[in-house]
């Protein structure tokens, strides 16, 4: 009670005068949200701030799993002929109400469709605003597949397909796709000032925003008219702290509840503690170096995979992730369906390396290696993978100098056609279906985007693409299976290492459910008195 007690206190100097009696729960945030619309950026740290507490989506999945279930949608159909989903909506979902928003109606079907004009449609103020950067809805061609989205009644979305789409519904779950007040942001234009909608969101879901304060905290209230009913905690604070040192000294002393990616090295002590739990899974996630394949001399797949022979992977594991993963070969982890097991990775070896860039004729190559700021599940310390590589590195002839930038500013950067060298990133899961990984992350539609290897290879895309259309999944696997004998052939990546994912929350936290898919929600989270 006491430590409680004291996190409340903590709270209450960030959001102000708080009831007595009033629930808050402090989350150690790991870093600040990019913005607060979830369908321009593609980051957890930013989702975790708005898409799981601010918003909605049509379908979600089911707490713990990657499975689907309704959300603002109740119910919905799927043609015959793959061509058409037909969403029945909720008639009860209510936008937030809030000092700078108050509703005139409930969510009706304007919305859906203002939800996904807004990333389609070029004459639309936010496709403006955002320049047309909808990173998930563009890598996942979904401007293309979408052929018209109709308006069957006040409660009825039909979306018409091009061609049929085996991931669309599990797309659909998310946090692009989340549900936006058509009144809200059409009023915000109206007053000349669209870009609000980005600094202070409105939405249906389980807390509304109520301010944030850069880089130090973002704080929520329960939303009393949420359709699943109000939440047991009434205020939620996202108390942003970067070091992961400091996350825990936090937790330990009762300033937050919740705290992502911890230290490895702290992971033992935390479970010998009575007063944490630490919850784990194997994290559907892989982290990786990406090349930029249209910069010499990464444009050649020798090259590429000579480099990755320099780099001793294993080293990286028990260093970096203290064991706590496994060394990836595969762009996918191997809980996922479609894991090509048969594939062979490039071995450790630096003397076979240094002659595959003498005979590419590559000799004194100087290449940037960026290190991201902040960790991820699937990446705990960047910047010391990034030495263990520098080392590597050198001993066959390559002088590697290491980059990083404000994680914002980074995953912009990254993104450039014309980027230098090579980035450290990495992925989780988004809904459990292999097209997430090589369809988001590798196609040619996603080059500028969420390509950050900027590789566009036909071979490779073709069976992508055709994957997408199928629905049988088995059929679908053999496609999956044959791209990832490509793309180890053609090594726009080296592929790093699977994580395992450890959550440490207080023993007062109850309700919590770590979420396969990497991001983190307190909808029906509650603290022990």
């Amino acid at each position: 009670m006491k430590k409680t007690l004291l996190a409340a206190g903590v709270a209450a100097m960030m959001m102000g005068a708080t009831p007595v009696m009033a629930k808050t729960l402090v989350y150690c945030s790991e870093g600040s949200p990019e913005g607060f619309d979830p369908a321009i950026y593609t980051t957890g740290t930013t989702f975790d701030a708005t898409s799981e507490t601010v918003f909605n989506m049509l379908v979600q999945f089911k707490p713990g799993t990657t499975e689907l279930e309704p959300a603002i949608a109740k119910s919905w159909e799927v043609s015959d002929d793959g061509l058409s989903v037909t969403f029945h909506l909720r008639d009860d979902v209510k936008f937030q109400t809030t000092d700078f928003f108050t509703p005139s109606r409930p969510l009706n079907a304007d919305d859906v469709i203002w939800s996904f004009e807004r990333q389609m449609d070029k004459d639309n103020p936010y496709y403006k605003l955002a320049n047309g950067n909808f990173e998930y809805f563009n890598a996942m061609s979904m401007g293309e597949l979408i052929k018209s989205i109709e308006k069957v009644d006040d409660h009825t979305v039909k979306f018409v397909l091009t061609e049929p789409n085996a991931p669309f519904l599990a797309n659909l779950a998310m946090p692009f796709a989340a549900i936006h007040s058509q009144e809200y942001e059409q009023q915000l234009i109206d007053e000349g000032k669209p870009q609000q909608a980005n600094q202070q969101p409105i939405g249906t879901g389980p807390f509304q925003f109520v301010a944030y304060r850069e880089d130090a905290a973002i704080r929520y209230q329960a939303n009393p008219d949420y359709f699943r009913g109000k939440q047991p905690i009434d205020n939620l604070v996202f108390a942003i702290t970067p070091d992961a040192q400091v996350r825990y000294q936090k937790l330990m002393a009762g300033e937050c509840q919740v705290m992502p990616f911890p230290n490895p090295s702290d992971v033992q002590a935390m479970k010998k503690n009575d007063e944490i739990k630490v919850l784990q899974e194997p994290g559907l996630n892989v982290a990786y170096l990406a090349y930029n394949t249209q910069q010499k001399p990464f444009d050649q797949p020798e090259v590429r995979r000579a480099l990755n022979m320099a780099i001793n992977k294993q080293a990286i594991i028990d260093a970096v992730f203290q064991g706590a993963g496994e060394v990836a070969k595969n762009p996918i982890p191997p809980t996922m369906w479609s894991y090509n097991d048969a594939v062979k990775d490039d071995p450790y070896d630096p003397e076979k390396a240094k002659q595959m860039l003498a005979d590419a004729g590559v000799k004194n190559l100087k290449m940037d290696i960026w290190a991201m700021p902040v960790q991820r599940p699937y990446m705990p310390n960047a910047r010391r993978a990034a030495e263990l590589m520098q080392a590597d590195l050198a001993k066959v002839g390559v002088d590697v100098n290491i980059v990083t930038y404000e994680w914002g500013e980074y995953l912009k950067r990254a993104s450039a056609v014309d980027r230098k060298g090579a980035v450290i990133l990495g992925w989780t899961g988004d809904n459990g279906d292999p097209d997430n990984f090589m369809g988001t992350l590798l196609s040619c539609a996603g080059v500028g985007g969420a390509n950050r290897s900027q590789w566009c290879y036909k071979p490779f895309d073709d069976l992508i693409q055709q994957a997408r259309t199928l629905d049988d999944q088995a059929e679908r696997a053999k496609l999956y299976e044959k791209a990832q004998v490509i793309f180890k052939q053609q090594a726009p990546w080296d592929t790093l290492a699977h994580s395992t994912v450890f959550m440490p929350i207080r023993k007062e936290v109850t309700g919590y459910v770590i979420n396969p898919l990497g991001l983190h929600s307190f909808e029906g989270v509650d603290i022990q008195e």
